[in-house]
């Protein structure tokens, strides 16, 4: 990878990647460092990184950063849902990210990283398995578990 393709890479995923670490991991600053750790073992291994390949090289050591992030710090915030503080059917935009995003802390890290890379991201199950290191089943068992149990979240709060 060329000095000009890395700099293409910052310009195109930075954003992309910081958005995965902070959903993630909910601490913006943190979410910087990873960011930043990542692109600096990019340029670390450029010479063995083809561009084609950045955008998942980049992701993959996002992730493991963050592994290794709630490993030493033991970070897991359980916040409760409390349906009875929406009593009526939510009617704004941020009323209803709010949701999902107390919805999606429901979850473990596992299952929360796999919806991120697959529904807000747009991974292949392929890439996601190469990410995080788990076969191509485990992939679609735990995503279809977290599916689930993100479903019957979000009925507490919506009709479908």
């Amino acid at each position: 990878m060329t000095e000009k393709e890395y700099n293409d890479c910052v310009d195109l995923y930075a954003d992309g990647l910081y958005r995965f670490v902070v959903k993630n991991l909910r601490q913006e600053e943190t979410a910087r460092d990873l960011v930043q750790v990542s692109f600096e073992r990019l340029w670390q291994h450029r010479k063995d990184v083809a561009f084609a390949k950045a955008k998942s090289y980049l992701f993959t050591v996002a992730y493991h950063a963050m592994i290794d992030h709630l490993r030493v710090t033991r970070l897991r915030h359980h916040v409760p849902l409390h349906p009875e503080s929406f009593v009526q059917q939510p009617r704004t935009e941020w009323e209803v990210k709010h949701i999902v995003e107390k919805a999606l802390n429901e979850l473990d890290q596992t299952q929360k990283m796999l919806i991120m890379l697959k529904d807000y991201e747009g991974y292949r199950y392929e890439e996601i398995a190469q990410i995080t290191g788990l076969s191509l089943a485990q992939v679609k068992v735990y995503l279809h578990r977290a599916r689930k149990i993100l479903k019957q979240v979000l009925e507490k709060y919506f009709v479908f």
